[in-house]
């Protein structure tokens, strides 16, 4: 089940569009393939799907990730905050138990309590309000060398209806709730965690992912050192004889001459398709189907742009991840490759949809960076009915980035409300949807021209037969 990475033709509009000259074949136990490929356009679309997700509507609530600054008296940064903040909360209305489910806003402000401390009397504090009466604490302490989130401060007003509707809070309106987090990094570095990291705390749930924050800052800036959070750890555990190879195919972009373009070859064949689960308190809660293919555009270190494109082999992918009534992750690590799903529950609707993607991974040695790292936490995709099953034969394409796809194959995906481990009904994609109307719409014209030419016949045998006199 090893595969090779997928070519498109940049005609098609399929990002990040190959150079006119064609791969060069590689070896069948390949995994890697890589060229310089031609600037990518500024949108991804399915290939044979042109516009489809340019058609699909971002829910109001999602937001990206917010960056945050609070700075001493003469205007010098001392943290530094970029970060994506989801909240699931339940509350009580008419008796009822209802979950509220919202992201920490990009407007949200910096409040006057934040501060860089005062030695050993005080220690740094973010503090971020937003809407009516909100607001997230960071606090923070050192030992030795390591400084860290000591405790972390969520208040909410229940009295905010936009948030909390037909909320019935009695004189508990503005609850607050507080806990340790084991966030913390070296001094002088930044932390740094792509993975998501729920916090949960009596009735409410905190999820921080793709966050980058350094507190006790001293240039004014991000270090250059970072701290990795455990989760985004990858193991260096030496590859079994079955992992497959890594191969070259140099593609010259300027030169005309043909002597030195590679043979033509075939478009490589698709990702293998893996199943994958994730289980929660209450049983299974992902159940996935899908053969899964990265497709990252990489600057190497000739300054020329080079294509990296990995398929997953579901033999040597692990799986796993967390889940509660809203929100779930679906964490796949293959080899020094990590992709993280995250998918989100629309309450006013009862749909569950991909919300966000984040990946990490390891370039080839020519990468100019090899280390690379990229999310998107403003999606809308895989979008189904809870209790139902997203299906799509055709190859998706997921933007992470200008520079990062995610291209899902042969994909089936339910989450939430699953039953005996087993998809629920299916829910087609548009894509599907649109080549089954294909042939059904030549055929009905096949069949109307049929229609046409039997009735001018017809006609012209009856107009033939008219012109004779009876004798």
């Amino acid at each position: 089940m090893t595969g090779r990475g997928r070519r498109q033709s940049p005609e098609r509009g399929a990002p990040p569009p190959l150079p006119p000259a064609a791969l060069a074949p590689l070896p069948p136990r390949s995994r890697r393939c890589r060229f310089a490929p031609a600037p990518a356009p500024a949108m991804a679309r399915p290939r044979g799907a042109r516009g489809l997700l340019a058609a699909a509507a971002l829910l109001g609530f999602l937001q990206a990730s917010s960056s945050f600054e609070v700075k001493d008296s003469s205007g010098n940064a001392c943290i530094i905050a970029n970060l994506t903040v989801a909240f699931s909360v339940e509350y009580k209305s008419s008796g009822q138990k209802e979950l509220a489910y919202f992201f920490l806003p990009q407007n949200a402000t910096v409040e006057p309590q934040s501060s860089c401390g005062k030695g050993n009397t005080s220690h740094p504090v973010l503090v971020l309000g937003f809407g009516a009466g909100h607001s997230l604490s960071l606090n923070f302490s050192e030992n030795a060398d390591k400084y860290q989130v000591k405790e972390l401060v969520f208040s909410y007003n229940l009295s905010d209806a936009t948030l909390f509707p037909n909320s019935t809070a009695g004189k508990m309106k503005t609850p607050k709730v507080s806990v340790k987090t084991n966030i913390q990094a070296y001094m002088g570095t930044k932390y740094r965690c792509i993975s998501s990291k729920n916090i949960r705390v009596k009735n409410v749930t905190i999820t921080f992912s793709n966050v980058t924050l350094e507190a006790y800052v001293t240039n004014g800036t991000f270090s250059m050192n970072k701290t990795e959070c455990a989760e985004d750890m990858v193991s260096t555990t030496a590859v079994v004889p079955t992992s497959p190879k890594r191969t070259t195919s140099q593609v010259p972009t300027t030169s005309p001459i043909p002597t030195t373009s590679p043979a033509p070859t075939a478009s490589p064949p698709d990702p293998a398709v893996g199943k994958y689960n994730v289980t929660g308190p209450n049983g299974t809660c992902v159940l996935a189907y899908m053969g899964l293919q990265l497709n990252i555009t990489y600057l190497k270190k000739d300054d020329k742009m080079g294509l990296d494109l990995l398929n997953f082999i579901p033999n040597n992918t692990a799986s796993s991840g967390t889940c509660d009534s809203t929100s779930a992750f679906l964490n796949l690590t293959f080899e020094k490759t990590r992709v993280i799903f995250r998918f989100a529950l629309n309450t006013s609707t009862g749909k569950f949809f991909l919300q966000g993607v984040n990946l990490s991974t390891t370039l080839p040695s020519e990468a100019k960076v090899p280390k690379f790292e990229a999310s998107n936490n403003s999606m809308s995709e895989l979008r189904a009915t809870v209790g139902n099953s997203y299906k799509c034969s055709a190859e998706e394409n997921l933007q992470v980035t200008d520079k990062a796809l995610v291209n899902i194959f042969n994909v089936q995906i339910q989450v939430f409300k699953i039953d005996g481990d087993k998809f629920g009904a299916v829910e087609e994609c548009q894509l599907d949807e649109n080549n089954m109307l294909i042939p059904i719409i030549v055929g009905a014209a096949l069949a109307g021209l049929v229609l046409i030419v039997l009735i001018a016949y017809l006609i012209g045998r009856k107009r033939s037969h008219a012109g004779y006199q009876t004798i």
